[in-house]
């Protein structure tokens, strides 16, 4: 089967499974089942076996499958060796710490600007100078980079977006509060993180509410 016809709820257990196994391979973890998958990450043996028999299977009946074999294969699988280069607008405390974690330890993404309005007051993130939100159209006509990592209020998040597509940005990662609207041929990811945060809270309510 190829990539493109796997749906993308399969696609976002890829790295799960991807984090998981390498935690394995740091433990010096080399054979793992499918149920011993299954019982750690809180999925079902039969529902592993079909996302990765989607791609090929990679798996042995009675072994189970090879650790940094399985890791190798979803490395080809997300093309975490073939960089896609990425620039960052936003560079208050939360774009600084989406900065510092793409150079430590993102893999797959290659961060290659930063940018902010008010550049000249923010120090480099690691290797990279904070550049003027002026010189976007510049930098990305002779860079390329394809995706932007947008970490600005939601105000200005659709316009700013809509201009980085014309400049031929396809991909964003988007830590604003707003929705990004932006047609086909762009792939937009949401990344509302208190979303998560008010979930968990209304979780813990529940749990207090049902201990009194």
């Amino acid at each position: 089967m190829s990539s493109v016809d796997v749906s993308m709820a399969v696609v976002r257990r890829l790295p799960r499974y991807y984090r998981f196994l390498t935690g394995l391979a740091r433990s010096g973890v080399n054979r793992i089942s499918s149920s011993e998958i299954a019982d750690q990450m809180g999925l079902t043996a039969s529902q592993i076996r079909q996302d990765l028999n989607n791609f090929g299977g990679f798996g042995l009946q009675g072994y189970g499958y090879n650790v940094p074999q399985l890791i190798s294969e979803i490395e080809n699988i997300l093309n975490l060796n073939n960089h896609l280069t990425a620039i960052l607008i936003g560079v208050g405390n939360l774009g600084k710490a989406i900065a510092g974690f793409i150079l430590s330890s993102s893999k797959g993404i290659n961060l290659i600007g930063l940018f902010d309005k008010n550049h000249s007051a923010i120090s480099p993130v690691e290797h990279l100078e904070v550049r003027p939100s002026l010189s976007l159209s510049e930098f990305c006509n002779t860079n390329k980079p394809e995706i932007a990592i947008l970490c600005i209020p939601g105000k200005s998040a659709q316009r700013t977006a809509e201009n980085l597509k014309e400049m031929g940005i396809k991909g964003f990662w988007n830590f604003s509060d707003s929705v990004l609207h932006l047609g086909e041929g762009v792939y937009v990811e949401n990344v509302h993180l208190g979303d998560s945060l008010m979930t968990l809270g209304f979780q813990v309510h529940a749990f207090l509410e049902n201990s009194r």
